[in-house]
């Protein structure tokens, strides 16, 4: 067995993480001399009891990287080692880096500039919308968007950097060939074209209450900084953070309405010292070296220009009420002060001109395009 295949043997036993590993790692002198078979005292290790001991010895003789490493080529899936050049830099930095990561597509060393994007599943058409609008500017930039593949914020991240022609990587909470939220199959595979889909976890490992708050970690690892964009005042995504500050990255937040749930989170962390995010140039101002001075100054609610299609009066009254905020539909009908029967002709009309999009809800939003 080589050092390689004992990382991947090592990630499959069952109570062994990487701190352990590392510990011995330490004492023995290589990962494969864990499964050293004259080897049968693992207690005298630094952070191995007798429990874990056991635990080890069992499991070491009943686990096959081989096979692993058969089933995730067949799935189209790359294992990846700290062993391996593809590893991601950032990860080696943190206190308890993955012992393997199962990679559908490819992580490239432009990654390093990545950033994170990570909010609430439950979330509003604000979220949504700001989640999609900064992703969409920070690829354009040049940034990797890291996110979770989580519903709600997660996903909008992923789909904002899509449409900015950027990358984007999505860390599992579950192994790759458990993919959860199963609706977000062909999100994944769009990503994976595009950037890379990632999970720690072996094939077969379902996702549980454990598995998404230790995967935070590693989005927070691979990011510059963690920009959160809408999150109750219990979110998971504020796991995010912790481990940010942990490892000494930049954390950033949008501000929400002080009597919204969905942003009590993201107002606590301004309040303690996260960065106010309301326009995508205060994060790259942090960056600067990066970026070229002056790009993406305006504010996130700040149109760029006019549709370039022809529009009627009437219809320009829609898309005018509509670059502050997404709108229901019978909400923009008092703000455009026209009947809701006439606004829901006039949206069919928009939305074929791709001026607007529908949300679920019937809420209405502007084109990406017009809202960047």
């Amino acid at each position: 067995m080589t050092d390689r295949e004992a990382y991947i043997a090592l990630n499959m036993i069952e109570g062994v993480g990487p701190v352990t590993v590392r510990a011995l790692v330490d004492a023995l002198g290589s990962p494969q001399a864990v499964f050293n078979p004259e080897l049968s005292d693992l207690r005298m290790v630094k952070r191995v009891g007798d429990k874990l001991s056991e635990a080890i010895l069992t499991q070491r003789t009943q686990v096959d990287p081989q096979a692993e490493l058969e089933r995730a080529e067949a799935l189209g899936v790359r294992i990846i080692t700290p062993l391996d050049d593809e590893y991601p830099s950032a990860l080696k930095t943190i206190h308890d880096p993955p012992l393997a990561l199962y990679v559908r597509g490819k992580i490239e060393p432009r990654d390093r500039h990545a950033l994170g994007i990570v909010g609430s599943r439950q979330c509003t058409s604000y979220g949504i919308s700001t989640a999609d609008r900064l992703a969409y500017q920070l690829a354009q930039t040049g940034f990797t968007v890291v996110s979770g593949l989580a519903r709600g914020i997660d996903t909008a991240a992923h789909e904002g950097a899509l449409k900015g022609k950027g990358r984007t990587i999505a860390v599992l909470g579950a192994a790759i060939d458990q993919l959860y939220p199963p609706e977000n199959g062909s999100l994944a595979d769009a990503i994976a074209g595009s950037g890379a889909v990632i999970s720690e976890y072996p094939l077969g490992r379902p996702a549980d209450r454990q598995t998404f708050p230790y995967r935070n970690r590693i989005i927070s690892g691979l990011s510059m900084g963690v920009i959160v964009v809408e999150a109750g005042f219990k979110s998971g995504s504020l796991h995010t953070t912790d481990a940010a500050m942990e490892q000494g990255r930049s954390v950033f937040a949008v501000p929400g309405r002080i009597d919204s749930p969905a942003s009590k989170g993201t107002n606590h962390l301004i309040k303690n010292g996260a960065k106010l995010v309301d326009n995508v140039g205060d994060i790259l101002e942090e960056f600067e070296l990066l970026v070229p001075p002056g790009q993406f100054e305006k504010p996130l609610n700040a149109p760029s220009a006019r549709p370039e299609v022809p529009l009627s009066q009437e219809e320009q009254a829609l898309v005018k009420a509509l670059w502050e905020e997404a709108l229901d539909v019978d909400s923009l009908a008092r703000a455009a002060g026209l009947p809701s029967s006439k606004v829901s002709a006039l949206l069919i009309g928009l939305e074929m001109k791709r001026v607007v999009k529908m949300l679920p809800g019937r809420v209405v939003e502007l084109a990406e395009d017009l809202r960047n």
